[in-house]
């Protein structure tokens, strides 16, 4: 059973309505801020299309499922507040966290691998 870093009760309403998204532990688990977000196109009803990552996640990591999950948008959202004014970006959009600036900024969307 996992233990998230945010309980139920510290979950605020911050970008409700915008559906379903895969999320890293590193992010739920470890309550790290979100590093790299990606959205996909999506023909699946509530499924928002983003996936959200810490950045430092390894492909080994990542081949794991049981690193990552299906929340509400919102829950990412208040991991991370300031993914909310990027929500609305098009699929095919990626953003990663600069190192710099701590400001999530628009990079290159690469498809994934098939």
């Amino acid at each position: 059973m996992k233990k998230f870093a945010l309980t139920a009760d510290q979950i605020k309403p911050l970008a409700t309505g915008r559906g379903g998204c895969i999320a890293t532990d590193r992010i739920t688990v470890d309550g790290r801020p979100v590093g790299y977000m990606v959205r996909e196109p999506s023909t699946r009803q509530h499924d928002s299309g983003w996936c959200f990552m810490a950045g430092d996640e390894t492909q080994d990591y990542m081949d794991d499922p049981s690193h990552h999950g299906i929340y509400d948008v919102n829950t990412i959202a208040n991991y991370s507040p300031d993914i909310t004014s990027l929500l609305d970006a098009p699929p095919c959009s990626a953003f990663e966290r600069d190192a710099a600036t701590g400001k999530l900024v628009a990079v290159m969307y690469e498809a994934p691998l098939e």
